[in-house]
């Protein structure tokens, strides 16, 4: 789903905040909203409090704001509730990165996040230089 500058922007007017509105850039907005599409839906609100803002910023790469979850929760038709108390499961989905494509700021165009940001496959294969033996 493709969400515009004027969506975003009409929702910004309209999202009932809990802290002072700060916003980097829309593409936080359109990264939380991703992020939070792939995530199981409840019936009522989750009764305890999630670090969403944090999970968001690890999958995406970059810094995402509370206020930009908030906007994007407010945005989202299958989501409720108020920061941090949504009607998403705890057991958390790991969207796939293909959901990052097109976003300008995306973990694989940052040259300094890069390296930092492995694959799966990067995560899972061995790597025989850090194998130690011990003296006897």
């Amino acid at each position: 789903m493709m969400i515009t500058d004027e969506k975003i922007k009409e929702a910004k007017a309209t999202t009932s905040y809990s802290l002072e509105p700060h916003h980097m850039k829309d593409d936080c907005i359109r990264a939380a909203y991703h992020w939070l599409d792939a995530q199981p839906k409840l019936r009522g609100l989750t009764t305890k409090p999630l670090t969403i803002k944090h999970i968001i910023e690890r999958w995406a790469g970059f810094y995402v704001s509370q206020t930009d979850v908030e906007v994007a929760a407010h945005m989202h038709p299958d989501i409720y509730g108020y920061y941090p108390f949504y009607n998403i499961h705890c057991n958390f989905v790991h969207p796939l990165d293909c959901r990052l494509v097109g976003l300008v700021h995306n973990r694989y165009n940052l040259p300094t996040r890069r390296y930092d940001n492995k694959t799966y496959f990067e995560k899972t294969k061995p790597n025989h230089n850090r194998i130690s033996v011990g003296r006897r």
